[in-house]
């Protein structure tokens, strides 16, 4: 199931290429739109056909799938009534240009039902009482759908992904009067997938299911897919910045093996938390320097700063400042 994700995810993101790549694209029936729906079909087909066999040998209806996939069925269903109304609103309202294409109401609907639908084998991973303790190997199905999960949100934000756009190079700098607007995205989009990023690695965390090498697996594919896809709008190589992610990955395993973050070593999770987003954003503005960079240094080592600051801020919502005092003047079995 992790893997038919991979299939569902990839034919989104061809999708998206097939979009920035070919503007006069008015027909919903592509060969991008077959990967897409192909990989939904095959991924829906067995979860139906599971469901019916198990019903009909005596299973309830919340019992005729595994733990954690009942919403994934769920997800399918709304997929499917999403392509419906995606390919009646192409007819009607014909193809989304751009950023449209990421706002429109049935595509939203698309990426909710494909959401759940994907997201099955975490569902799962965490149900079983033993995962906790579980190995890199054990555990990649569920890093495999954290990363299709952590990679459907950035294709739908990529408006506000500076992976999709390095507006920071010198070929990029705007004229004088769009040079705030352009300033207020930049920063912006930083602070948004740094602390997208963070929810989604503590959460994994805070769950007991990250192992060394998984963020270099997580990082390495997201940042590399969203560039290839978005590659007409960088001044940089998708190579490049897939490098970037990479690094970042290898910074943040590291970080993992070496601090340990978890609830029980709480200033080692908010360390953690503020390292790994700062780390990706490092690595991409020394990246950015290899093609000239507009930003001044005031400007992109504070973004830095603030992309760590993003994550640390997180960590509150997941752990929060009362949780951490209880916990380091009594210890775990208070709990």
């Amino acid at each position: 199931m992790a893997l038919l994700g991979l299939w569902l995810i990839g034919g989104l993101y061809l999708d998206g290429w097939a979009h920035n790549h070919i503007p006069s694209l008015e027909t919903f029936f592509t060969p991008w739109h077959g990967v897409l729906y192909s990989g939904f079909l095959v991924q829906a087909a067995i979860l139906a056909g599971l469901f019916v066999r198990n019903w009909r040998r005596g299973g309830s209806f919340t019992t005729a799938l595994p733990q954690g996939y009942g919403l994934s069925l769920i997800g399918a269903g709304l997929f499917t009534l999403g392509g419906v109304g995606d390919m009646l609103w192409h007819v009607a309202f014909g193809i989304e240009i751009g950023v449209e294409a990421l706002l429109s109401p049935t595509h939203i609907f698309l990426a909710l039902g494909g959401a759940l639908l994907i997201t099955g084998p975490i569902r799962a991973a965490l149900a079983r009482a033993d995962s906790a303790g579980g190995s890199f190997f054990a555990s990649l199905p569920l890093i495999i759908s954290a990363t299709t999960f952590y990679s459907t949100l950035t294709f739908f934000t990529v408006y506000a992904n500076p992976y999709g756009t390095t507006w920071i190079t010198l070929h990029d700098r705007p004229a004088p009067d769009y040079t705030y607007v352009t300033n207020a995205i930049g920063i912006t989009s930083v602070l948004f997938q740094s602390a997208l990023l963070a929810a989604i690695v503590l959460f994994l965390i805070r769950n007991s299911q990250l192992r060394p090498g998984h963020l270099t697996l997580l990082l390495a594919i997201n940042t590399g897919a969203t560039a290839y896809i978005n590659d007409v709008y960088l001044n940089l190589s998708p190579l490049t910045l897939f490098l970037t992610g990479l690094g970042a990955g290898v910074v943040g395993d590291l970080l993992l093996w070496r601090l340990k973050p978890s609830l029980a070593n709480v200033r080692a999770l908010r360390t953690f938390a503020f390292a790994l987003p700062a780390a990706l954003y490092l690595f991409y503005f020394l990246a950015a320097f290899t093609v000239g960079i507009w930003w001044t240094i005031h400007f992109w080592t504070g973004a830095i700063v603030l992309a760590g600051i993003s994550g640390w801020l997180v960590s509150y919502l997941l752990v929060p400042s009362s949780f951490e005092r209880v916990f380091v003047s009594h210890g775990p079995k208070d709990f």
